[in-house]
């Protein structure tokens, strides 16, 4: 599946729609994060594993895997620096990859993904997770997935 089959501006408004009512509604944060990467998993057709990486209070220089839709991870805690994930903590920016095969410092979860994004959140100005998602296609992000999903991000501040 390419990014090219379906509206992909109206599955984004559909997405911050239902974002936003889930980030007032009830649940903790893990719950609300949880029902967030079922919902951008299950509107967008090449984001195949979609999750959360938190800032470890008690070691702020290293993530924690939290909630996520999709195969299991062995990377449960990265540092900043290690991998795509850790590149974006460390330099608290969004990282774009469209073909993971071509990354010196990419921590390999699975033979099938082929593209990574990685959006930080941030609170007060500091980073405090961030947003992973896998593709098992190669080369599915734009500039359209970085900017909304960047705008998600940024409303997440609230629950943490």
């Amino acid at each position: 599946m390419t990014a090219t089959h379906f509206d992909k501006q109206q599955a984004y408004e559909k997405i911050l729609q239902r974002a936003e009512a889930v980030l007032s509604g009830d649940g903790d944060r893990d719950q609300k994060l949880m029902n967030i990467s079922k919902l951008l998993e299950s509107e967008i057709p090449y984001f195949d594993w979609v999750g959360f990486y938190i800032v470890d209070p008690e070691s702020p220089r290293e993530l924690v895997l939290g909630p996520y839709v999709g195969a299991e991870t062995d990377h449960t805690r990265i540092g900043f620096g290690t991998g795509i994930c850790g590149q974006a903590a460390e330099r608290e920016e969004t990282f774009v990859i469209q073909d993971v095969s071509k990354e010196d410092n990419y921590l390999a979860c699975s033979l099938t993904v082929k593209s990574e994004i990685v959006v930080p959140v941030f609170k007060n100005g500091a980073i405090i997770g961030e947003l992973d998602i896998d593709s098992h296609v190669l080369e599915p992000f734009t500039p359209e997935d970085k900017q909304y999903l960047e705008v998600l991000c940024t409303s997440l501040e609230n629950i943490f």
